[in-house]
């Protein structure tokens, strides 16, 4: 059942499946605040919605959370599983834990923000969002990311920016190692501007602008002719 109060609107996963959960948080007017409880690590929470809602999440969450956003600003107080935030377009998606692999995957816009550890893949081809991540990122995150910005308060996993396009990474902590075609570059004002505005965003308090590292593209794999004896 739904239970409606003044204040919320409270959707028990222990009650309703994922299908009567989505539907009902698509059928919120803006404005609305939402909190679904009991997750117990169900998949496909929030998804796919549209309306301008808050939406609190009381635990921990399975896969694809907040998946296909266009709006609302949902909230997981708890780690969540593979791909969340998968091809955001805008809102935003707050965790409070850790993230499985391929957090922010595809995401065309909107704002990720995990304030503990994400895994492997984190901002896997992103093309336009902006995923912030308080803790670790595992190996292989930003791999073919096309556009956005990925922000990483503490070490990166091996292969950093793989095939890195147009996607911009800071790193405060140690590089493992960087992928094909990524390079460190030298930090700029207007880079430090920038990390100061996203940590102010994300809440992050350990991070200085002044003392993070920029990951780009070296751009010589756009025009790769395997004829030529270019190594990947």
């Amino acid at each position: 059942m739904v239970q409606v109060t003044e204040a919320d609107t409270v959707l028990n996963c222990a009650e309703l499946s994922t299908r009567e959960v989505n539907a009902a948080l698509a059928e919120l007017p803006d404005g609305t605040h939402a909190r679904i409880t009991e997750p117990w690590g169900r998949h496909n929470l929030a998804v796919g919605l549209s309306n301008s809602c808050t939406i609190e999440i009381a635990g921990n969450a399975g896969y694809f959370i907040g998946g296909l956003g266009a709006g609302p600003a949902i909230t997981v107080h708890g780690f969540v599983g593979w791909s969340v935030g998968e091809n955001l377009m805008s809102g935003s998606i707050t965790v409070h834990g850790n993230a499985s692999e391929c957090a922010g995957a595809s995401a065309h816009g909107g704002r990720l923000v995990i304030h503990g550890d994400a895994s492997a893949r984190a901002g896997i081809s992103l093309k336009g969002g902006t995923v912030l991540v308080g803790g670790d990122v595992g190996h292989m995150s930003g791999f073919m990311a096309q556009a956005g910005v990925l922000l990483v308060g503490g070490d990166a996993g091996d292969a950093l920016g793989d095939s890195l396009y147009e996607t911009v990474i800071y790193v405060a902590g140690r590089i493992a190692s960087l992928g094909a075609d990524a390079r460190i570059e030298e930090l700029t004002a207007d880079d430090v501007l920038t990390v100061k505005r996203l940590v102010d965003k994300a809440g992050f308090d350990h991070i200085d602008p002044e003392n993070v590292k920029r990951v780009a593209s070296a751009k010589q794999l756009y025009n790769f002719d395997a004829l030529k004896d270019q190594k990947y």
